[in-house]
C-alpha cells in the first residue's frame, strides 16, 4: 500500500495546470485556464482549470477533480496507479506502508495470483514459437486473418496438447501449485495436477488497467465432449460478470469516440480492432450484467450492440438491453446481413466501409425490438398482445420522462396501435414497479430512524434534502474557516406557542456553528456521499482550523472528487438559488454568510421534523396493539410545538436540547 507520506508528497508537488497541460492545450482566462474538453467533442472551450484552488471542472461532461482524478479519468487508472504515474513525473520515491500480517497475506495472495496470470499469458504467448505452437496455434490465428502485430497486441497464445506442460513449466519457474489452482490455469486433484486449457488457443482477459485477470481458451480438435470455449473459473481476481474482453485495448477509443460497440466473441473484438474500429468490447458469450454496463458507463453513455443477422443473433441482440436502458444509457442495435457476423464482415471490408455500415444501419433499440417482435407476432393476436407488453416493459425501464414518451409514440406507429393504449399500459407497468419498490422501501425503512414523506411528495422531498445538504458542503468549502457573527437566541418562556427570545450576537467559526448545531440535533445526511464528504471536511477543520480544498480532495477519488470539485467550482455564492422551486423560501435573497448558514440549517431542521412527525403518524395509522397511541400523539404535539418555536421570525435556532428530549 502506498504510504500517506508519498500521497501527500504527490499532492504537494503536482500542479494541476502542469499535469493537464500535458494533455490539453490551455489558454489563460483571468485567474483560470480554459481549454477544449478531452472527454467530449466540443468546439467552444468549457474545460476550466483553477491554479488557485488546484482543481479542474469539465462542464461538458460534468467531470472534475484535482490532478490525480484527471489522470484517473483520462488514463483510466486506479488511484494507486495515478499516484505512481505522478510520482514518476515529479521524481518522487514511492514508499509502501506496513500492513498487518492478515492484510499482508491477503495482498500477497492476490498479488501472487496476478503474477501467476502474467506468467501464464507470457508462457502461452511463447508457445506460438514452438514447433507444435506454430503448426497449431499460430496457424489457427493466421487462418483467422490476424496479423503478427495483432497477435502480439492482444497477447494471444497457445497451451500445448499435453496433460501438464504449462503446470510443470510454472512449478519449475518457482510458482506455487496452490496459486496455479486458485487462478484456475491448473487443476489439482489429490496427487495429480494438469492444465485446464490443454490443447487450446488462448485469449488473455485484461482489466481496465491492463492486468491479466483470466483466460478464454478455444479448443481446436473435434472432441465432442469438450466445450468449444472454456473460461477461467471464478477467483479472487477474475469475476466473469464484472469484466469485458477488450476493455483495456478499447478504453481510449471508447472515451474518444463517446461510443462503445458490444459484440459476442473474442475474435469479433480482435477482427474489428485490426480493421481500425477499436472502440469494441465483448461480454464473452455471457449474459450482459449491470457490473459490465457500469464498466462501459465509466467511458461513455452510448452503446451499439452488434450481432449476427440470423434469428439467433437477433434474439441475442435484445438480451440484456433492458439493463442498459435502466442504467440511463443510449442503446442502438446493428445486425449484419444473414450469414455474416462482426468477425467475417470486418475481415472483408475496410475501416471506412465498416464505419459507414454501422452508422447507417444502427437502429435505436426500441424501434429495433418493435420491428423484430412485430414480424414474429404477425397474424397472431395473442402473440401481439404479449409483444406489446414486452415493448412497454422495456420502455418503462428508461429513467428519462421525455425519452419514454418519444419511444411510446414511435412504437405506437410501428405496431399500429393507439398511443393511449400504450401510455395506459406504461402507467400500469410503472405503477406496479413503483408499488413493488415502495414495499421494499417500507421494509427497509422499518429498520431506519427516519422515513420519507408520502409517495406523492417523495421526489420533491429528496431533492430538497439533497439541495440543503449540498449547500452545507458548499458553505464549508467556501467559508468554513471564517469568523462570523451569529444570532444565538435563548428561550425565556417555554410554556406554549408564544415564545420570548433574548438575542445575543456571538462570534463563531462557520464550521463550528454548523458542526455544533447538527451535533446537538443529531442530524445525519440522507445522501451517503455528502455524509462522507461532510465528515472529512469537519475532521480537517477541527484539526487545521482552515479549509484547504486540495487537502480535502487528496482524501478522495472517483465520484467523491467529482462532487467536491463541482461544488467548489460553482459560481453560486451565499444566496438561495432557485430554491422556491423546491418549496424552500428564504427570508431575503441578499444575505450575509451567517444569515445564509442559519437559513440552510433552519430548513434542514424543518425537514427532519416533518419526517419524524410523518413517521409517527404512519405508526399510529397501523393501529397495532403494541403502540401507545396516546403517547405517540403527545410526541406529535411536542414536535409541532417545537416546529412552531423555530418558525418564529423564520429563525433557525431552537433550544440546545433539540429534538433529543422527545426521542
Amino acid at each position: 500500500m502506498i504510504s500517506r507520506t508519498t500521497v501527500d508528497a504527490v499532492f504537494d508537488a503536482a500542479r494541476v495546470e502542469e499535469v493537464i497541460g500535458d494533455f490539453v492545450q490551455l489558454k489563460k482566462s483571468g485567474s483560470n485556464y480554459k481549454g477544449l474538453s478531452p472527454f467530449t467533442e466540443e468546439r467552444s472551450a468549457s474545460f476550466m482549470v483553477s491554479p488557485v484552488k488546484q482543481i479542474w471542472k469539465d462542464f461538458s461532461s460534468g467531470k472534475g477533480g484535482n490532478a490525480v482524478t484527471f489522470i484517473m479519468e483520462h488514463e483510466h487508472f486506479t488511484f494507486p496507479e495515478a499516484i505512481k504515474w505522478l510520482a514518476k513525473k515529479y521524481n518522487i520515491e514511492v514508499e509502501e506502508t506496513e500492513q498487518s500480517d492478515e492484510q499482508k497475506q491477503a495482498l500477497d495472495e492476490k498479488e501472487s495470483m496476478y503474477l501467476v496470470s502474467k506468467f501464464a499469458a507470457e508462457w502461452f504467448q511463447s508457445q506460438l514459437k514452438t514447433e507444435e505452437g506454430k503448426a497449431i496455434g499460430y496457424s489457427y490465428f493466421k487462418e483467422r486473418g490476424f496479423t503478427d502485430e495483432t497477435i502480439e497486441y492482444f497477447q494471444l497464445g497457445y497451451n500445448p496438447d499435453q496433460w501438464s506442460a504449462f503446470t510443470d513449466a510454472a512449478i519449475k519457474a518457482g510458482y506455487q501449485l496452490d496459486f496455479l489452482d486458485k487462478v484456475g490455469v491448473s487443476i489439482v486433484k489429490e496427487e495429480k495436477q494438469f492444465d485446464r486449457f490443454k490443447g487450446r488457443v488462448m485469449f488473455p482477459i485484461r482489466s481496465l488497467s491492463g492486468r491479466v485477470l483470466g483466460f478464454g481458451g478455444r479448443i481446436l480438435n473435434n472432441e465432442k465432449k469438450a466445450a468449444k470455449y472454456l473460461n477461467s473459473p471464478q477467483s479472487e481476481i477474475y469475476d466473469k460478470s464484472a469484466v469485458l474482453y477488450g476493455i483495456y485495448e478499447a478504453k481510449q477509443s471508447i472515451a474518444k469516440e463517446d461510443l462503445c460497440y458490444l459484440v459476442e466473441g473474442y475474435t469479433d473484438v480482435i477482427q474489428l480492432h485490426q480493421a481500425g474500429v477499436k472502440n469494441v468490447v465483448s461480454s464473452s458469450g455471457t449474459a450482459l450484467t449491470s457490473q459490465q454496463i457500469r464498466l462501459i458507463q465509466r467511458l461513455t453513455k452510448n452503446i451499439t450492440v452488434l450481432y449476427d443477422g440470423d434469428a439467433a443473433g437477433m434474439r441475442a441482440a435484445i438480451r440484456g438491453t433492458d439493463l442498459i436502458l435502466e442504467a440511463g444509457m443510449n442503446v442502438r442495435v446493428c445486425t449484419f446481413p444473414d450469414g455474416e457476423d462482426p468477425d467475417s464482415f470486418a475481415k472483408a471490408h475496410t475501416e471506412s466501409e465498416i464505419i459507414d455500415f454501422l452508422t447507417n444501419n444502427a437502429q435505436d433499440f426500441i424501434s429495433f425490438k418493435s420491428n423484430l417482435l412485430k414480424k414474429e407476432a404477425a397474424g397472431d393476436p395473442i402473440k401481439k398482445a404479449g409483444m406489446i407488453r414486452d415493448i412497454v416493459n422495456s420502455i418503462a425501464k428508461i429513467p428519462d420522462d421525455i425519452s419514454r414518451e418519444i419511444y411510446i409514440r414511435e412504437s405506437a406507429a410501428i405496431l399500429d396501435i393507439g398511443e393511449d393504449v400504450l401510455f395506459s399500459t406504461l402507467a400500469q407497468v410503472r405503477n406496479a414497479s413503483f408499488n413493488e419498490q415502495k414495499k421494499k422501501d417500507s421494509r427497509a425503512q422499518a429498520q431506519q430512524p427516519l422515513t420519507k414523506v408520502e409517495a406523492s411528495e417523495a421526489t420533491v422531498e429528496v431533492d430538497r434534502r439533497a439541495l440543503l445538504e449540498r449547500s452545507i458542503i458548499a458553505i464549508l468549502l467556501m467559508y468554513g474557516g471564517k469568523d462570523e457573527l451569529f444570532e444565538d437566541e435563548y428561550i425565556q418562556d417555554d410554556s406554549g406557542v408564544e415564545v420570548e427570545y433574548e438575542t445575543v450576537k456571538t462570534k463563531h467559526r462557520v464550521y463550528e456553528k454548523i458542526y455544533m448545531d447538527l451535533q446537538a440535533d443529531e442530524i445525519k445526511f440522507a445522501n451517503p456521499d455528502f455524509q462522507v464528504i461532510y465528515t472529512r471536511i469537519i475532521d480537517v477543520l477541527l484539526l487545521e482550523q482552515e479549509i484547504d480544498t486540495q487537502l480535502i480532495l487528496s482524501a478522495f477519488e472517483g465520484e467523491y472528487a467529482h462532487t467536491i470539485a463541482d461544488i467548489a467550482m460553482s459560481d453560486d455564492k451565499y444566496h438561495l438559488h432557485d430554491w422556491e422551486r423546491h418549496k424552500i423560501f428564504p427570508i431575503q435573497k441578499d444575505q450575509t454568510i451567517s444569515e445564509y448558514t442559519s437559513q440552510v440549517l433552519y430548513h434542514l431542521r424543518q425537514l427532519l421534523l416533518f419526517d419524524i412527525v410523518d413517521k409517527i403518524n404512519k405508526v399510529i395509522a397501523k393501529n397495532t396493539p403494541d403502540v401507545d397511541n396516546i403517547a405517540a400523539l403527545e410526541q406529535i404535539n411536542n414536535y409541532n410545538i417545537l416546529r412552531r418555536k423555530i418558525d418564529v421570525k423564520n429563525r433557525t435556532v431552537i433550544p440546545s436540547s433539540g429534538w433529543s428530549r422527545f426521542n
